[in-house]
């Protein structure tokens, strides 16, 4: 049986006639057509391989087929699409069509099948000593004693933004909403804000959710450093504190650009984005306290599940010091 794409004589009726309905009455793309064909073709190689009609498949052949596509390294997401696909024919082939022959297919083989699980990936932090090679880096650049004085709100400004960052955690958004508040003044709900008497940041986060984040004394320092050049840029004193040339709220773009700038000046081997500081934070913090439930907390984390991923960081953290420091941990040289 030739099961090409662009065969179409050659295909099963009922496979041509399920293509056909994605496309006149479903409307479906013709990328995502095309996806459906080629995993309804490999339905019918293994049919073929195995000798069977379409009614004739069970779940212990759909089971068997996964297996072995697992075994030759399909990931578990092609795997899981495959079986969209497979499940959505099956459950076409079980209604009456009045072009189709009668195919006595009354269960779905695939109905209980599950794609193998997804391995999941681990966030990329940067090690302590990058961390401090980037933040050290921020602070030369604002000493820099030939910086033009046009220039030296921008990189207060900057410094400010990755020691935040780095000492407490926090999200991209959450960062860019902290304002600054007029006492007495009516506030919205949905702001964030420091508390400079007690070095924290109090943070709206992600589902409405408020929290109250420690800023460590470096970061202090470089916010007070901040917010010296923001109070000559906004009189008022009041609004965002993280602001542009023109004094509105700073971009997520603007940040993330700024940010790899800073990283590569700094002679960084990675791409460093705000979130790698926040994974950086939690993995240093981890490392050191071995506090997951402070850690959560701190991020802001609704389900520790969450944040027990850092415990992967912390372990590849411990074996990479284990590896480099056990007399028994390198077999001998000959």
């Amino acid at each position: 049986m030739n099961t090409t794409s662009d065969s179409s004589a050659k295909k099963p009726l009922e496979l041509l006639l399920f293509l056909d309905e994605l496309n006149v009455v479903r409307q479906l793309s013709n990328h995502t057509i095309k996806a459906y064909d080629h995993d309804l073709l490999k339905l019918y190689l293994y049919l073929e391989e195995f000798d069977l009609q379409i009614h004739q498949v069970e779940a212990h052949h759909i089971r068997n087929w996964v297996g072995k596509l697992h075994g030759q390294g399909l990931s578990a997401r092609s795997i899981a699409r495959l079986l969209s696909a497979w499940r959505s024919f099956f459950d076409w082939i079980k209604k009456p069509h009045p072009k189709l022959p009668i195919i006595p297919v009354t269960n779905n083989p695939v109905v209980d099948i599950k794609a193998p699980r997804k391995a999941k990936s681990l966030p990329k932090a940067l090690s302590v000593e990058h961390s401090q090679v980037l933040m050290e880096h921020a602070k030369k650049q604002m000493e820099a004693a030939d910086l033009p004085i046009e220039n030296y709100w921008t990189v207060v400004r900057d410094y400010a933004i990755v020691e935040l960052f780095y000492s407490s955690g926090l999200r991209l958004s959450e960062l860019l909403s902290i304002e600054v508040r007029i006492a007495g003044a009516r506030q919205s709900d949905r702001l964030s804000w420091i508390d400079w008497e007690t070095a924290e940041v109090n943070v709206f986060g992600k589902g409405g959710k408020r929290r109250i984040v420690p800023v460590g004394q470096m970061a202090m320092q470089a916010l007070n450093s901040w917010r010296v050049e923001w109070e000559k840029k906004i009189p008022e004193l009041a609004g965002p504190f993280f602001i542009n040339e023109k004094g509105a709220r700073l971009s997520p773009r603007t940040v993330q650009v700024r940010l790899q700038k800073l990283a590569v000046s700094a002679g960084l081997p990675t791409h460093v984005h705000p979130h790698m500081l926040r994974h950086s934070f939690a993995s240093h913090v981890l490392q050191s306290s071995h506090d997951l439930r402070a850690v959560q907390e701190m991020l802001g984390h609704v389900s520790i599940g969450s944040t027990q991923i850092y415990t992967s960081l912390d372990f590849q953290h411990l074996a990479q010091a284990y590896d480099q420091a056990h007399p028994r941990a390198k077999p001998e040289k000959s």
